[in-house]
């Protein structure tokens, strides 16, 4: 097969080790190892300090498994693969689809969600949301059904508006799925992350048979290093598939990962409340920010997850933004075009720390630019 280059993650190769200050990352800032051992039990401890390095099971330690089942009604771990995350997409979609069908994605969206699709030459559509509240229309996404619609893919809470989807638009997805005979592949990587006072969305896996749940330790833990994650689904034999495809690429899993994400999941209260913490106050920050700066023209701020697209009332792209911003204050943006979006739009991120010192330098250079035109 081939495939095109994934635009996000080679602008950030470019830039994400070098410039002094992210200001786009979708993940929060990594907790350190010795954080995540302090809070382990002692059986946890057992079991990392009598790790051997040798190859471990390709669906994942049946541990792991198990501790990842305690966030889902499914309760076999023959419902559950290990595997980085990305990994785990892109088996999936290999598996699933032929070049005769066609896809509906959303748009925006984390580019493999859309990429791997092409590579197979399968027809695809996009489901967008309302640019003004990045609200997305359930109508809009059943006039997209065609007669060889194989499947949807959802990304809630997501990335990168922030934007989220009430339990009733949750059932109506499925109802089309169900009507349609459609397969859900659902991006789960910021379950939990939930920004306002909404009810949570139960993964899909759980309440659609046809449904695939990812989700990972990388955006809701803080501990994107440890490159786990896991596909739950009640089509086991969909799952077996799934291990035979990874024989091909990982085999299988770094077992300090595996033994280190045990701990985080059994230990979730350790991890996700600081995070969503800290996610709230960087908001909260940068939407006062917004009224200061006329160049930023929209800022919806983000229901869950740790990002929002904002829009900018600039006269260059935005890629040109991006680049000249880099370059002069070492401030890393991610510019829309890596979405292939139109419009000009940056993610901000808001998971990260130094949030607040990045917001200083940002304030002096928007003020050395001026807007392409007046809001009034």
């Amino acid at each position: 097969m081939k495939i095109n280059d994934f635009k996000l993650e080679r602008y950030f190769a470019k830039h994400e080790f070098t410039a002094k200050y992210l200001f786009s990352s979708s993940d929060c800032d990594g907790y350190e190892l010795k954080y995540l051992l302090e809070n382990a039990s002692k059986d946890e401890m057992d079991l990392w300090e009598g790790i051997k390095l040798g190859y471990t099971e390709s669906e994942g330690n049946p541990l792991l498994r198990e501790a990842i089942l305690q966030y889902y009604k499914i309760k076999t771990i023959e419902n559950v693969v290990v595997a980085s995350p990305g990994e785990l997409n892109f088996i999936s979609l290999n598996l699933l689809l032929n070049s005769e069908d066609h896809v509906i994605t959303i748009s925006p969206s984390y580019q493999s969600l859309s990429e791997v699709v092409k590579s197979i030459n399968c027809e695809l559509s996009y489901w967008k949301p309302n640019p003004e509240n990045w609200k997305f229309n359930i109508a809009d996404l059943e006039k997209l059904i065609r007669k060889n619609t194989k499947l949807i893919i959802l990304n809630f809470p997501h990335n990168p508006t922030g934007s989220y989807l009430t339990r009733g638009e949750l059932d109506e997805i499925v109802s089309i799925a169900k009507k349609h005979d459609l397969y859900l592949f659902s991006d789960e990587m910021y379950h939990k992350l939930i920004i306002d006072d909404l009810a949570e969305l139960p993964p899909i896996s759980d309440i659609y048979e046809k449904g695939i749940s990812l989700w990972g330790t990388s955006k809701t833990f803080g501990l994107a290093g440890l490159r786990i994650g896991w596909l739950v689904a009640q089509d086991t034999n969909f799952l077996r598939k799934v291990v035979a495809f990874k024989d091909y690429l990982s085999i299988c899993n770094s077992a300090p990962s595996e033994i280190l994400s045990i701990i985080a999941l059994n230990n979730i209260d350790k991890f996700l409340p600081q995070n969503l913490i800290k996610i709230r106050k960087n908001v909260k920050l940068f939407s006062e920010f917004v009224g200061k700066h006329p160049i930023i023209s929209s800022f919806i701020p983000p229901q869950t997850g740790s990002t929002s697209f904002v829009k900018l009332n600039i006269e260059n792209s935005v890629l040109e933004f991006s680049n000249q911003l880099v370059e002069k204050t070492g401030i890393m943006t991610i510019p829309s075009e890596m979405y292939e979006y139109p419009g000009k739009y940056i993610r901000v991120g808001f998971g990260r720390n130094n949030f607040p010192e990045v917001l200083e330098i940002l304030d002096n250079y928007l003020k050395t630019i001026k807007p392409a035109h007046s809001n009034t």
